[in-house]
């Protein structure tokens, strides 16, 4: 057992350790955006998908005795796609095909350790039922310590393993644990061939068990699907909407497998009334949090247990149907292919069907459809007069709810638009004071405006008084300019451009674009040469030539986050090497989460710069500026020397003991404010 058990164990743990490595280590090549992670779950939830096929085809389709061969021998050839490494290369066409170029990616890096490490779990269940016949049932206790080893893993990604080692030293060390396990799983398949009887077939080491009807296998598949889609559904909802951090990636995740570890372990914790009973509690809370207007830790907490009961739910009345050992690889395919479809539909079909969220609520609805399901024939036993009319009711009018909640998504909008970086609404409100307003939204972060009795005025973070028209008013006035901005947002700074300037607008997102130029008229008022450039700034950055700017403006964001590659060391080298002498360059931080200050003081330290802060506080008064937080880094001999519009910013000084974040180091927990 102790044997079974430990590969179980290093099998999972390195299967859901590899996932943030992975994640982290390509991240900055696709912009920074949160899809990313959706989409390394769906990969990872189809490599599961092919790894619970080939356990089942093993299972049914070769002798007992001959398993343990074919599968030590592609675990020692996987050997050989070791370390897992990403290819750089893989950058030069993340822009043109951003989704399939992740998957491509993965796919190369980590594509055979990840597949054979998704076959420990079910394998290794089969083969202990095998060797310890009269110990069948027991065999689920492993799947219950698989998803133990996952949480863990996860868990101490953030708290341990990320602040301590950058992304090359992690990818090594995963690297030498796989080669462990591989020594694990081959003793384990060495010990199976001497333990089970020479010639023996699955079917009569495991005795007859008739195989579950369609109906059944069905509702594998649906509940297992909405517990996937509602993990990817709220994680995107967290990440995007709430806050960007890695912690808030691992904490849906972390419920989703404590939800299996609980009902697979010991069925006894789902205590089936009570979960049933908090289930439609956690529609409504669910629906609150879709009404929009909560404050942030309301939002985490309501999301988060939420999920947990649903997944409870799901998992538990998966647990009450799980099938005799006979047909245990045929039950986890089914689970598997519920997570791949559940995955498939948030990270691949959603973004091209819909220009709003609706998969949570179609999740949702979904959700209650199949509980309904499940309990229909207990329904019928205990009141079959009024049970089911009364349930299909409930069913109808929670339908009609999440429809109209949906519609709200995009109701009273201008223009609502989505892919693979974000969901970007276009909205005309009144302002009282300053007339009709056109605002540019993404999740719930203001990303551009413009009061249209008033379209030449700068707005928002880059009014006239904010750090970077401060930074813009230091600037020669005898010459032309050479202008740089990363991130377009509405184009509110074309406004500061002259006759004879130029600037270069670097945008990751084509919609971005279109509706900047459609719907604002900042790009086409303005008197400087625009140059719109798409892709990421920092990567059409570095492969560029010298573009000698006067300043280059860093205010790309994701949600309410800077992606971390745009303020790394090596992201600021090639910012510097695009500055002409005395060239400025101005980074926006405003920022509900994070507090970058530390960031951008080891930054400027690194450069040999002086790093000013300049603040625009609430409560400042302008009804056309936003509170608004800009770091401008100088030369010491311009420091020493401030124009008058720069004079009075905050030099930040770097921070004992902070680490500058690299390519391959950050740490988020260090700046949370």
């Amino acid at each position: 057992m102790l044997l079974f058990a430990t590969t179980v164990f290093l099998s999972a743990f390195l299967l859901f350790q590899v996932q943030p490595i992975v994640a982290k280590m390509i991240l900055p090549w696709f912009g920074g955006s949160s899809s990313v992670w959706t989409l390394c779950m769906v990969f990872f939830q189809v490599e599961l998908l092919l790894g619970y096929a080939y356990v089942h085809w093993v299972h049914e389709k070769l002798r007992p005795q001959r398993q343990p061969w074919v599968h030590g021998a592609l675990l020692l050839l996987s050997l050989a796609t070791l370390p897992v490494v990403a290819d750089p290369a893989w950058k030069l066409t993340a822009q043109a095909q951003p989704t399939w170029s992740v998957l491509g990616v993965l796919a190369t890096t980590v594509g055979v350790p990840y597949l054979l490490l998704s076959t420990t779990g079910p394998l290794m269940q089969a083969w202990f039922a095998r060797c310890f016949v009269e110990r069948g049932q027991q065999t689920y206790r492993l799947y219950a310590l698989s998803n133990l080893a996952s949480m863990l893993a996860l868990l101490s990604y953030p708290v341990l393993v990320e602040p301590r080692l950058a992304v090359a030293p992690q990818a090594w060390i995963w690297s030498a644990g796989y080669a462990l396990f591989v020594l694990s799983c081959v003793a384990t398949a060495a010990y199976t061939l001497r333990r089970q009887q020479v010639g023996a077939h699955s079917t009569q080491a495991l005795g007859y068990a008739p195989r579950p009807p369609l109906r059944e296998i069905l509702l594998w598949v649906g509940l297992a699907a909405c517990a996937s889609t509602l993990l990817l559904a709220l994680t995107r909802h967290l990440t995007q909407d709430v806050a960007p951090v890695p912690f808030l990636w691992v904490l849906p995740l972390a419920l989703y497998l404590l939800s299996f570890i609980l009902c697979f372990d010991a069925p006894r914790y789902y205590v089936r009334p009570v979960f049933l009973a908090a289930l439609p509690l956690s529609f409504v809370a669910l629906d609150r949090v879709m009404a929009g207007g909560l404050d942030v830790p309301w939002l985490v907490v309501l999301l988060c247990s939420a999920l947990f009961v649903c997944c409870m739910v799901c998992h538990g009345e998966l647990v009450r149907r799980k099938p005799a050992v006979r047909h245990l690889t045929l039950f986890y395919l089914m689970l598997s292919v519920g997570g791949a479809l559940g995955g498939l539909f948030v990270g691949l079909l959603a973004p091209t069907l819909f220009s709003a969220y609706f998969e949570l609520p179609i999740a949702l609805w979904s959700t209650g459809l199949l509980v309904t399901c499940a309990l229909w024939t207990e329904i019928g036993r205990r009141a079959p007069r009024w049970g089911h009319a009364l349930l299909g009711l409930a069913l109808l009018i929670f339908g009609a709810r999440l429809v109209d909640v949906s519609l709200n998504d995009v109701r009273g909008y201008t223009e609502v638009v989505r892919n693979f970086y974000s969901q970007t609404r276009i909205e005309d409100s009144m302002d009282e004071d300053l007339g009709p307003v056109r605002t540019m939204v993404h999740g719930r972060i203001t990303h551009g405006e413009q009061y249209l009795h008033h379209a030449g005025k700068p707005t928002a973070y880059y009014c006239e008084r904010s750090g970077v028209a401060r930074a813009l008013a230091s600037l020669p006035t005898d010459r032309p300019r050479q202008l740089g901005v990363v991130g377009l947002g509405a184009g509110t700074l074309a406004v500061y451009g002259r006759l004879g300037d130029e600037m270069r607008v670097y945008e990751i997102n084509d919609q971005v674009v279109d509706l900047a130029e459609r719907h604002f008229s900042y790009l086409r008022d303005t008197s400087a040469r625009i140059v719109p450039v798409l892709g990421d700034g920092r990567l059409m950055l570095e492969r560029e030539t010298p573009q000698g700017f006067d300043l280059l403006a860093m205010d790309a964001f994701s949600g309410d986050s800077i992606p971390t590659h745009l303020v790394t060391l090596e992201a600021f080298d090639a910012y510097t090497r695009h500055l002409r002498p005395g060239g400025l360059l101005a980074v926006h931080i405003t920022n509900t989460y994070l507090d970058l200050r530390p960031v951008m003081a080891a930054a400027a330290h690194h450069l040999g710069r002086i790093a000013l802060l300049v603040e625009l506080a609430s409560g400042h008064g302008d009804p056309f500026c936003r509170r608004s937080s800009w770091v401008v880094f100088v030369s010491p001999e311009q420091a020493r020397a401030l124009p008058p519009s720069l004079q009075g910013a905050e030099v930040l000084k770097p921070t004992l003991g902070f680490r500058p974040w690299t390519d391959t180091f950050s740490n988020l927990f260090d700046i949370l404010k």
